[in-house]
Protein backbone atom coordinates (compact mmCIF):
# COMPACT_ATOMS: atom_id res chain seq x y z
CA UNK A 1 0.00 0.00 0.00
CA UNK A 2 1.47 3.13 -1.00
CA UNK A 3 0.41 6.42 1.06
CA UNK A 4 0.81 9.81 -0.40
CA UNK A 5 3.34 12.50 1.45
CA UNK A 6 0.42 14.22 3.15
CA UNK A 7 -0.89 11.09 4.63
CA UNK A 8 2.77 9.81 5.75
CA UNK A 9 3.26 12.97 7.44
CA UNK A 10 -0.44 12.39 9.29
CA UNK A 11 0.90 9.21 10.15
CA UNK A 12 3.87 10.30 11.80
CA UNK A 13 2.31 13.09 13.64
CA UNK A 14 -0.53 10.58 14.88
CA UNK A 15 2.56 8.05 15.99
CA UNK A 16 4.54 11.06 17.58
CA UNK A 17 1.35 11.90 19.61
CA UNK A 18 0.86 8.23 20.83
CA UNK A 19 4.04 6.33 21.12
CA UNK A 20 5.22 6.27 24.73
CA UNK A 21 8.29 8.18 26.46
CA UNK A 22 11.30 6.16 27.27
CA UNK A 23 11.83 8.57 29.50
CA UNK A 24 8.87 8.07 31.63
CA UNK A 25 9.25 4.74 31.24
CA UNK A 26 12.64 4.79 32.58
CA UNK A 27 11.61 7.16 35.53
CA UNK A 28 9.32 4.48 36.46
CA UNK A 29 11.46 1.91 36.23
CA UNK A 30 13.83 4.00 38.48
CA UNK A 31 11.15 5.43 41.12
CA UNK A 32 8.71 2.21 41.38
CA UNK A 33 10.39 -0.70 39.59
CA UNK A 34 9.06 -2.49 42.83
CA UNK A 35 5.44 -2.13 42.05
CA UNK A 36 6.38 -2.97 37.90
CA UNK A 37 5.29 0.41 36.95
CA UNK A 38 6.78 0.44 33.88
CA UNK A 39 5.59 -2.59 32.73
CA UNK A 40 1.78 -1.28 33.01
CA UNK A 41 2.60 1.86 31.44
CA UNK A 42 3.97 0.02 28.70
CA UNK A 43 0.95 -2.04 28.39
CA UNK A 44 2.58 -5.08 29.77
CA UNK A 45 0.02 -5.40 32.26
CA UNK A 46 -0.11 -9.43 32.78
CA UNK A 47 3.86 -9.30 33.18
CA UNK A 48 3.72 -6.16 35.21
CA UNK A 49 1.26 -8.26 37.29
CA UNK A 50 3.41 -11.57 37.47
CA UNK A 51 6.47 -9.38 38.66
CA UNK A 52 4.30 -7.83 41.33
CA UNK A 53 3.46 -11.37 42.79
CA UNK A 54 7.32 -12.61 42.31
CA UNK A 55 8.70 -9.47 44.59
CA UNK A 56 6.24 -8.92 47.11
CA UNK A 57 5.10 -12.53 47.51
CA UNK A 58 8.85 -13.60 47.54
CA UNK A 59 9.12 -10.68 50.22
CA UNK A 60 6.11 -11.72 52.25
CA UNK A 61 7.37 -15.45 52.27
CA UNK A 62 10.94 -14.54 53.26
CA UNK A 63 9.56 -14.57 56.59
CA UNK A 64 10.20 -18.65 56.12
CA UNK A 65 12.99 -18.31 54.26
CA UNK A 66 11.50 -20.05 51.27
CA UNK A 67 10.65 -16.10 49.68
CA UNK A 68 13.83 -14.95 49.34
CA UNK A 69 14.83 -16.99 46.19
CA UNK A 70 11.20 -15.74 44.42
CA UNK A 71 12.22 -12.31 45.61
CA UNK A 72 16.12 -12.45 44.54
CA UNK A 73 14.43 -14.07 40.66
CA UNK A 74 11.86 -10.99 40.90
CA UNK A 75 14.56 -8.23 41.45
CA UNK A 76 16.67 -9.62 38.75
CA UNK A 77 13.52 -9.49 36.44
CA UNK A 78 13.30 -6.29 37.28
CA UNK A 79 16.76 -5.40 36.97
CA UNK A 80 16.48 -6.70 33.40
CA UNK A 81 14.10 -4.93 32.18
CA UNK A 82 16.25 -2.04 31.92
CA UNK A 83 17.47 -3.71 29.32
CA UNK A 84 14.25 -4.44 27.34
CA UNK A 85 12.58 -0.88 27.90
CA UNK A 86 13.90 0.47 25.00
CA UNK A 87 12.67 -2.66 22.71
CA UNK A 88 9.38 -2.86 24.30
CA UNK A 89 8.85 1.07 23.21
CA UNK A 90 9.84 0.01 19.55
CA UNK A 91 7.79 -2.96 19.28
CA UNK A 92 5.11 -0.57 20.73
CA UNK A 93 5.35 2.24 18.17
CA UNK A 94 5.67 -0.67 15.25
CA UNK A 95 2.52 -2.23 16.46
CA UNK A 96 0.95 1.38 16.64
CA UNK A 97 2.40 2.78 13.26
CA UNK A 98 1.20 -0.58 10.98
CA UNK A 99 -2.41 0.20 13.10
CA UNK A 100 -2.57 4.15 12.20
CA UNK A 101 -1.05 3.38 8.37
CA UNK A 102 -4.42 0.94 8.09
CA UNK A 103 -6.38 3.87 9.69
CA UNK A 104 -5.28 6.86 7.14
CA UNK A 105 -5.51 4.30 4.04
CA UNK A 106 -9.11 3.63 4.30
CA UNK A 107 -10.12 6.73 5.94
CA UNK A 108 -8.20 9.27 3.95
CA UNK A 109 -8.58 9.14 -0.03
CA UNK A 110 -5.39 9.55 -1.95
CA UNK A 111 -4.96 12.50 -3.94
CA UNK A 112 -5.42 12.12 -7.97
Amino acid sequence: MQLSTQQQMLVEQRLTNEKKSSGVAYLLWFMLGGFSAHRFYLGSSGVGAAQVALIWGGLIASAVVIGIPFLIAGLVWVLVDAFLIGGLIEKDAATKRARIINEVALTTRPEV
